[in-house]
C-alpha cells in the first residue's frame, strides 16, 4: 500500500498549471499582439529573394519526383517482372 501513497504524492508534487494552446498564442505576438519586423526590405529585394525560393522548390521538387520514379519502378520491378 505504500507504494500506492508515493505514486499519488509524487503526482501531487509534479503536479503543474497547465496553459492552454489559445493563451499561448495570446502571448506569442509580443507587448502589440501584433506580428513585428525590425528589418526592411525594398521590392526589388523581395521578389529576389521570392524567385530564389522558388527555383529552390522547384529543383527541390524535381529531385524528389526522380528519387519517387526510380523507387516505383525498382518496386514494380521486384514485385511484378522478377516473380522469384
Amino acid at each position: 500500500m505504500s507504494f500506492i501513497a508515493a505514486m499519488v504524492s509524487s503526482l501531487k508534487s509534479n503536479k503543474r498549471e497547465r496553459t492552454s494552446a489559445f493563451k499561448k498564442l495570446e502571448n506569442a505576438g509580443g507587448l502589440s499582439g501584433k506580428l513585428h519586423f525590425d528589418k526592411k526590405a525594398s521590392k526589388k529585394q523581395l521578389n529576389v529573394i521570392k524567385e530564389k525560393l522558388q527555383e529552390e522548390n522547384k529543383k527541390t521538387l524535381i529531385k524528389n519526383s526522380i528519387i519517387f520514379t526510380v523507387l516505383v519502378c525498382v518496386f514494380i520491378y521486384f514485385f511484378a517482372i522478377h516473380k522469384y
